[in-house]
């Protein structure tokens, strides 16, 4: 175990990489230098940064020797005491993070994607060496999120988790919604403000949300979940007339991660997809690169949790406040522990149930309507509200289900793509918040 510093005494932190989030953090340091000292008694130093390129110019001003090419130096080092992992990526950020535990030093990363798939096993490493693993900003950036589920509301029957937690594609969906522009068009606009990567595979077809939502799973029902749990649907394929179908029915479209507990049962669902959210619901005003969170729970009723869910500034913050409390930690010779994490079953999407926006294409003529509420009848899914857009040739079905299963709907679209009646499947919105 890691050897407590004495009161006011010096922590050494070493930091793999200086990225947006990795130099904004140093800056953080010296910035509040005297009030971390003056509240903590100790005096944060950034002892060691490791970074691929020692020449590159960047945003932060570093004595002689701080800059290094050698991460596994810093991570062995014995006079280095906390740890700050924002390389990102697998490896080398796994073995990183995996030998400073060992180690015994307090881990702080922002590794979303390794913490959706090995978190648990570095939970238990680090609990067994006594130390710190941290990762306020894993999730929804600056937002303090993980530390209010895995402390505030420890004692709290958490039954649903549901939010906006990937800014680039809430940002698309802004842009689709409120400029009617079209998704390739949202996207490039995106790209350029640098709210998506040049490949935005990642964020558009949920994997980061994924990642986010196991996590959040995990923490909030203390289960074991992991990336490859998750049912993940991007918003690839939403269109500008989805959006504009939800927008005059009353809704908005959003990409909505969601974990939950599945009636008294261990069972817990988890899921990433497009949703439409109605106007009156918060979670429809959140615009642009904005995350918010909602939390469910039996005594406390509602949460939300909003504000920026990335950035380098808002997420260097959320390290920052992990940097502080394994700090003090480690001066006092403790740690905080997450706890146990039960094995419990993850409902797959085909046995969840939401309410449905499906579209169909169709010719107008008589007995099309028929043949298609038919086969919404054969499947037990119940008809809330249907229109029609368009006449002839043109001519668009719209319909909203009641409370229905998946795999049932499912079953309807398979049945319209082989009917004579439809043309084409055009649409399908799961409905959430009602």
């Amino acid at each position: 175990m890691a050897q407590a510093p004495q009161p006011n005494s010096v922590v050494r932190i070493g930091i793999l990489g200086c990225g947006n989030v990795g130099a904004a953090l140093v800056q953080l340091i010296e910035r509040q230098a005297a009030v971390i000292t003056e509240r903590t008694g100790i005096t944060l130093q950034v002892a060691n940064v490791a970074v691929r390129n020692i020449s590159r110019d960047r945003e932060v001003n570093l004595a002689d020797g701080v800059l290094t090419r050698d991460a596994f130096a810093v991570v062995n080092d014995p006079n280095i005491d906390v740890i700050v992992e924002v390389i990102g990526g697998i490896e080398p950020a796994r073995e990183l993070i995996s030998t400073a535990l060992a180690n015994g030093k307090p881990v702080i990363t922002a590794n979303k994607e390794l913490l959706a798939n090995v978190g648990h096993d570095w939970w238990a490493q680090s609990d067994a060496a006594g130390v710190d693993l941290l990762f306020e900003a894993a999730v929804a950036g600056g937002i303090p999120l993980i530390r209010a589920l895995r402390e505030s509301l420890r004692g709290e029957p958490v039954t649903r988790v549901m939010g906006i937690v990937n800014g680039t594609t809430n940002f698309i969906l802004t842009k689709m919604t409120e400029e009617g522009a079209d998704y390739s068009a949202a996207l490039s606009e995106a790209q350029r403000l640098g709210f998506a990567e040049r490949d935005p595979t990642a964020d558009v077809e949920g994997f980061d949300a994924g990642a986010k939502a196991a996590i959040i799973a995990s923490i909030a029902f203390g289960a074991r979940v992991v990336a490859g749990d998750v049912y993940h649907e991007g918003i690839s394929g939403v269109t500008a007339a989805d959006i504009s179908i939800a927008r005059r029915l009353g809704y908005v479209v959003k990409l909505l991660a969601i974990a939950e507990q599945v009636g008294d049962s261990p069972t817990v669902a988890v899921r990433v997809h497009p949703a439409m959210v109605p106007l009156s619901h918060p979670l429809a005003s959140v615009r642009d690169s904005y995350n918010a969170v909602f939390v469910e729970g039996d005594a406390v009723g509602s949460l939300m949790f909003y504000g920026r869910g990335a950035g380098g500034f808002p997420t260097a913050s959320a390290v920052l406040g992990d940097v502080i409390d394994a700090a003090v930690n480690l001066r006092k010779g403790t740690h905080g522990t997450i706890g146990s994490f039960k094995r419990v079953p993850v409902m797959p999407i085909d046995e969840t149930s939401s309410q449905y926006l499906i579209g169909l294409d169709v010719e107008d003529k008589p007995g099309v309507l028929h043949a298609i509420t038919g086969v919404f009848a054969n499947h037990g899914v119940s008809i809330r509200a249907a229109e029609q857009e368009g006449i002839g040739v043109d001519a668009r079905l719209v319909f909203i289900t009641h409370l229905a299963r998946e795999a049932d709907v499912q079953a309807c679209l398979s049945e319209f793509k082989k009917s004579p009646a439809v043309k084409r499947t055009s649409g399908l919105l799961r409905v959430i918040g009602e």
